[in-house]
């Protein structure tokens, strides 16, 4: 059987490039289909067959898709996937367009509906372009949304959405995270934060994730400390905002990602996050989370067991939490055990199940 995988954009790494990671897992022969391909920006794909655009072409655009988006409806529905039994769309904005045969099935693993038209319209519409072109984009949006075959959303809050915006029933299977690779013990590669406590986020630094929230709050606890791990776009600004209790650690490698969560106090999470696979990671890791009880935290977090979600998102919330969190309220064998709920390999069995039904079933 013939494979595409379809995704918005290659070009940046974070939680949602874990999930093409495992997809790429399961069907290592698998062709790709993005709109915009940058190696450099997303190193994990440089030995996956892709195909992408025009756009690829051109460094500036490459990395600036933000302000294009007008084009991506044409891009998404110029792929040629005639030669397919099998297309898997994963995405939160236009992959799920693609136009394929009546004989094939198309499934989509939907990350959420298109923040900038839905959701997320009141932060993306500031935007003079994005305000314009609101209307046109959602209408082509409405018609994209009933190509796929069947959708699967990645947590309670994607499915409502899918149900609220695109009138469309939806399963849950929620994203994969390799438990075992997290479940190791030490602190290895940050020897500055050896016999330190330290509260942690690991994010990229764009406006949406909120770490200028989580900044102000240890700016009112100096007695604590702040470790933000990522870069992005946000990165200057948030360096000008933080106190000397708060440390930015850059891009964090892979390998070392696992004892940098191991050493932590808790996770954080302040914004609503579509599932967030980084607080799975923190509890793999043994570790508790804070968290804004709003999105995929209320399916991860475990309140007063493997964590604490707290009603809003203020600043005065999470500083309060903080300020008087105790750790030996949390058994690190009990957050373990809650991850294990989202292991790889539970994933991929209920992917390879679904699939196969819906094959069986055209």
């Amino acid at each position: 059987m013939r494979v595409a995988l379809v995704y918005d954009r290659l070009n940046k790494v974070g939680g949602a490039e874990r999930v093409l990671a495992a997809f790429s897992e399961l069907y290592p022969k698998a062709d790709w289909y993005t709109s915009v391909w940058d190696k450099q920006g997303a190193p994990f794909s440089r030995t996956w067959r892709v195909h992408s655009s025009w756009l690829s072409q051109i460094p500036w655009l490459r990395r600036h898709h933000e302000y294009y988006p007008f084009l991506m409806p044409f891009i998404f529905e110029s792929f040629d996937l005639s030669g397919y039994e099998l297309v898997i769309s994963i995405g939160s904005a236009e992959c799920k367009g693609v136009i394929t045969k009546p004989g094939t099935v198309h499934l989509h693993y939907c990350l959420t509906p298109t923040r900038y038209l839905y959701s997320h319209q009141d932060e993306y519409l500031d935007n003079p372009l994005y305000r314009a072109l609101a209307r046109p984009l959602r209408a082509w949006d409405l018609v994209a949304s009933t190509r796929p075959d069947k959708m699967i959303a990645i947590s309670t809050q994607v499915k409502k959405r899918i149900k609220q915006y695109y009138h469309r029933d939806s399963e849950i299977i929620f994203p994969p995270v390799d438990v075992a690779r997290f479940a190791q013990k030490g602190l290895h590669g940050f020897t500055d934060l050896r016999n330190k406590n330290y509260f942690l986020v690991v994010s990229r630094l764009v406006p949406y994730k909120k770490i200028d929230t989580l900044i102000r709050v240890f700016n009112q606890l100096p007695h604590k400390n702040l470790v933000i791990a990522g870069v992005g776009s946000e990165m200057s600004r948030l360096k000008k905002l933080a106190g000397e209790n708060i440390k930015f650690l850059g891009a964090v490698s892979e390998s070392t990602l696992p004892s940098l969560y191991r050493g932590a106090t808790a996770y954080l999470q302040a914004n609503e996050e579509d599932f967030g696979i980084s607080m799975v990671e923190a509890h793999a890791s043994g570790i508790p989370v804070i968290a804004y009880r709003a999105g995929g935290a209320s399916d991860i977090v475990k309140d007063g067991k493997t964590g604490i979600l707290l009603p809003d998102c203020s600043v005065a919330s999470f500083t309060a939490a903080i300020d008087n969190f105790d750790p030996k309220r949390f058994d690190r064998e009990v957050c373990l055990k809650s991850a294990k709920r989202f292991d790889i390999a539970i994933w991929k069995k209920k992917i390879r199940e679904r699939i196969q039904k819906y094959v069986n079933t055209r």
